[in-house]
């Protein structure tokens, strides 16, 4: 059931008026905000040790929280405070007064798998940079935006998986980055529905694709070439982050492969539109995912399951 965000804002909110709740109740919030949300979650969860799953639900709610806190907030100066207040919170569960039940269910989290403060104060920087820049002038500092935006999300899993160290948390940049690049690829007409664009500005100049092009959202050869490179970076990230497969523990790779081929699914289906997505949005549909997930365990099942024996 779909997560009314504005009700849990009224009673969990800076405003709000809760007594701190048990660590079992905090989980519990957890886990129904998380399956409220992530319509994925059924299959990720039924892949995890049940051990891992509620410091699964207390990651992802954290990082929804602030999601949603920039998204569904009435302008960007009412998002700035909400934020600000989650970055309060953050800093108190560091330091063991957790009133918010996802903190309350977080706090053992970063005990138990020794996560640092900086991951989940990096996400909080980036959806305050989204009140703020709305418009891209160069690719490198679009990756900047995804060192924040995405980056952080891929080392906080890698921690619950107990595989992070330098070399996995590069290949993890690199897939978390392709996932953040392959979305506003294919979101381009809905992120400039709300005023922001990610195409940047240089790469747009060098194929020739004015400010009027994209103000007019034309889609010309110039705008095709300009999806066909962008869409080969998402993929070199993909190519490169496959490495993180050997690295990660076996029984996570089928998780890590999905996430994978999901991306790589998404800029086929780019590529398929002839690069259009002005005209149609490319979306996977239920046989898609089917195939990927089919792809997945075919190729790491035996291994996989081996891990159980």
């Amino acid at each position: 059931m779909p997560v009314d965000f504005q009700k849990w804002l009224r009673r969990y909110g800076p405003q709000g008026n809760h007594l701190v709740p048990s660590l079992g109740q905090a989980r519990n919030f957890c886990s129904r905000f998380t399956r409220g949300n992530y319509e994925n979650f059924s299959v990720i969860s039924c892949l995890m040790p049940r051990p891992l799953v509620p410091h699964f639900e207390a990651v992802y709610s954290f990082c929804r929280w602030a999601d949603d806190l920039g998204d569904q907030s009435v302008s960007p100066a009412e998002a700035l405070e909400l934020l600000r207040w989650w970055r309060k919170e953050l800093e108190k569960c560091f330091h063991g007064e957790a009133r918010h039940p996802v903190f309350v269910a977080l706090r053992p989290t970063v005990r138990e798998f020794q996560i640092p403060i900086q991951p989940f104060r990096n996400l909080i920087f980036a959806f305050e940079q989204d009140q703020l820049i709305h418009e891209y002038q160069t690719y490198e500092q679009l990756l900047g935006y995804c060192q924040n935006s995405a980056n952080p999300v891929g080392r906080l899993v890698l921690r619950l998986w107990g595989c992070a160290d330098g070399a996995s948390d590069s290949y993890s940049d690199a897939i978390c980055t392709g996932l953040q690049l392959a979305n506003f690829w294919q979101d381009v007409a809905r992120d400039a529905d709300i005023g922001r664009i990610y195409l940047p500005a240089d790469l747009r100049n060098y194929w020739g694709y004015t400010r009027e092009d994209l103000l007019a959202r034309r889609q010309n050869p110039a705008f095709a070439s300009l999806m066909e490179d962008l869409v080969g970076r998402a993929e070199a990230l993909f190519q490169r982050g496959q490495n993180l497969i050997h690295l990660a523990p076996v029984a996570r790779r089928i998780d890590l492969g999905l996430f994978i081929e999901g991306g790589r699914a998404v800029l086929e289906k780019i590529r398929k539109l002839n690069f259009r997505v002005w005209e149609s949005r490319p979306r996977l549909s239920h046989l898609d995912k089917g195939v990927i997930l089919a792809k997945v365990f075919w190729r790491h099942f035996p291994s996989w399951i081996s891990s159980f024996c």
